[in-house]
């Protein structure tokens, strides 16, 4: 199992977590008042994985056989025990080190060292600013290609203008008349990616940088991204919430373990159990809003917000799927998307190692369940991931992106969890495999955007 490892060395002068398993155990209990843990917890049915995440625990997107893991201090186990579980300490993690980048959202920030589209945290991830300084190079170096388009502001923005972030997509596609445009009536069919909507899954943003180079500079000289630019627009997010990334390539002692958007008071940043502000953007769509896999803790790992759509990163990301895809199913839980429908899209989290697609607030089969259980087959065949609805195979979640594009939409919709070296915070190094891994899987869902539901 990936866990069964004695040790695993970052690199640079990032974080070094040392593991347990197979050896002496790391006792909480004399462990320094700081000092974070990831717990195994057996959850074996769905009432006791939605009694952890009910309760507030950061339940993390992981699972081996009956086991959850849970992140948490010396104080967590003793109220997992309290609750009836029996924790048992897998790793240890120590305090992220690297030097912060410059940042937006501190006053008295210094200009940055480098230009925006260099700047880098823990050995070579790439910051929100870098990111959005990307999109606007692949644009002017490929104008025939790629458009970029800000959708809406942070959270953070909206507050004050002066602070936050734009929020920013691009679009590939070889273009003519009418593509690339806020329309859903669009001549092609459209593919849309979406990473980093949890921030502390730092491998995710970057895979989808590597996404974007792929199919920027090789559509001359690959005939599989030709054929795919020539018939299909692209969408690429590649940070879906970048006030909370603002936080985590700060660095410091818990700060990079920040998961949700920055709504919130009240609750002590960064997190162990029950005590991050924010809100969890992946729970917090209309679709069966509140439901299982939330906590109604504002300071949960999994708060889904006062209420549906509540986040402006959440009611601006659903503004443009509007804009890209038009509505082809119907209301109802039980209406199958037609045979007819258009659009595919994927959202990227870490690090259970899995292919999940709706229903994930139940699991009760959708309508088109057979179709994108046979997709999901596909992806597994190309990443090796384990595949299946979120509630069979890792736990039941409401209120998440995918649901809502499929359910809302009808567009075929999926969330890979990288395996990321086993860790949402691994080495840069990391990167490289998880995208060769990956990348066959994106290009087939993108392949059949045009009809994903006909075999």
């Amino acid at each position: 199992m990936r866990r069964s490892r004695a040790l695993l060395t970052m690199m640079g002068a990032a974080m070094a977590v040392a593991l347990a398993v197979g050896g002496p155990q790391t006792s909480a209990a004399v462990a320094q008042p700081d000092q974070l843990f990831i717990y195994r917890v057996s959850a074996s049915s769905d009432a006791s994985a939605q009694r952890l995440v009910r309760a507030g625990y950061d339940v993390l997107e992981d699972r081996a056989g009956a086991d959850l893991f849970v992140l948490g201090d010396a104080h967590t186990a003793a109220n997992l025990r309290g609750d009836g579980f029996a924790p048992r300490v897998v790793e240890t993690l120590r305090p992220a080190t690297w030097k912060a980048p410059s940042t937006r959202l501190v006053p008295d920030a210094k200009a940055p060292a480098v230009a925006p589209i260099d700047e880098t945290y823990y050995g070579g991830y790439h910051t929100a600013r870098a990111q959005y300084a990307h999109l606007d190079k692949v644009a002017t170096d490929h104008p025939g290609l790629a458009t970029v388009v800000d959708y809406g502001d942070s959270y953070l923005k909206t507050v004050n203008p002066a602070t936050g972030y734009d929020l920013k997509t691009i679009c590939l596609t070889r273009k003519q008349s009418g593509d690339c445009a806020l329309s859903p009536t669009a001549p092609k069919p459209r593919f849309l990616l979406m990473t980093q909507i949890h921030a502390r899954e730092i491998v995710t943003g970057d895979l989808a940088w590597r996404f974007i180079d792929h199919l920027a500079n090789n559509y001359a000289t690959n005939a599989q991204v030709k054929a795919l630019l020539d018939t299909t627009e692209v969408w690429v997010v590649p940070i879906v919430n970048p006030d909370g990334v603002d936080v985590v390539q700060q660095g410091g002692n818990r700060p990079y373990l920040q998961r949700k958007n920055l709504n919130g008071t009240g609750c002590a940043n960064p997190p162990t159990a029950s005590n991050q502000k924010g809100v969890d953007l992946n729970r917090n769509t209309a679709t069966h809003w509140g439901g299982a896999g939330t906590s109604p803790s504002r300071c949960s790992q999994t708060y889904p917000g006062r209420g549906p759509d509540s986040e402006a990163e959440t009611s601006s990301i659903e503004s443009l799927f509007r804009s890209l895809f038009p509505d082809q199913r119907g209301p109802r839980d039980t209406d199958p998307a037609p045979v007819t429908t258009r659009g595919a899209m994927i959202s990227i989290h870490s690090y259970a190692g899995m292919n999940l697609f709706p229903w994930g607030w139940t699991n009760t089969r959708s309508p088109n369940d057979a179709r994108l259980r046979a997709i999901a087959a596909k992806m597994s065949s190309y990443n090796g991931y384990r595949y299946g609805q979120p509630g069979q195979i890792l736990y039941n979640a409401s209120g998440t992106s995918d649901d809502w594009s499929y359910g809302e939409l009808g567009i075929a919709s999926f969330t890979i969890e990288l395996a990321s070296c086993g860790s949402f915070t691994p080495a840069y190094s990391c990167t490289g495999g998880e995208y060769n891994r990956n990348l066959p899987a994106l290009m087939y869902v993108a392949s059949i955007a045009k009809a994903p539901y006909q075999p």
